[in-house]
């Protein structure tokens, strides 16, 4: 567990200095330069997401557990998840009304899938994990609409076809992961 927990502060620590220290780190990136931020903060990012996998991976072999969540809570998370994947299409498709909706719809796409996963998990490694995901989602999408807020961001409007395209591509990246991905990478079936 301790892995686990080590792996969490350093990846979403790196992930949370926006969020705790914006002008600190606007003021490392002058003196040190982008290309070393950005190197330094991948690095921690990868070291944590190694210890989070490895972390995980142990303290799934010998589960606490704290509750047992209801059976149907299942098709409320496959709902919740197929959400989450449009929302993180609809950060990379340009001009979908997703994101001219919500702004920031990775980090909503994080909110929603770890309270998908919380729904469907009892155990404490799994609490863990997508608590301390959810917490952090939470506190960066307030922290994004704060500096938008401040710095008078617009966000362009939404377009039909790019709408589509995101929900399309959304429900099919769903559905390669809740029916084959998930079971061959993470060991779990969700579906099938």
């Amino acid at each position: 567990m301790a892995y686990l927990m080590f792996g969490l502060v350093l990846f979403l620590g790196a992930h949370s200095v926006r969020i705790v220290a914006d002008g600190w780190r606007g003021r490392t990136i002058a003196r040190i330069g982008e290309g070393p931020y950005k190197g330094l903060y991948s690095v921690l990012s990868l070291l944590g997401f190694g210890l989070i996998i490895w972390g995980f991976s142990q303290a799934r072999m010998a589960p606490t557990m704290l509750w047992s969540p209801p059976p149907g809570m299942r098709h409320l998370a496959w709902l919740l998840t197929w959400l989450a994947f449009v929302l993180l299409l609809a950060a990379y498709v340009p001009g979908n009304h997703f994101k001219a909706w919500v702004h920031h719809p990775m980090v909503l796409a994080v909110k929603t899938w770890a309270l998908a996963h919380l729904l469907v998990n009892g155990n404490l490694a799994h609490v863990l994990l997508f608590g301390a995901f959810l917490v952090w989602a939470v506190l960066d999408f307030v922290s994004a609409r704060r500096r938008d807020r401040a710095n008078a961001v617009r966000h362009a409007s939404g377009r039909i076809v790019p709408t589509l395209v995101t929900l399309v591509l959304g429900t099919l990246a769903w559905a390669s992961f809740a029916f084959w991905l998930h079971g061959l990478w993470i060991g779990i079936r969700v579906m099938g």
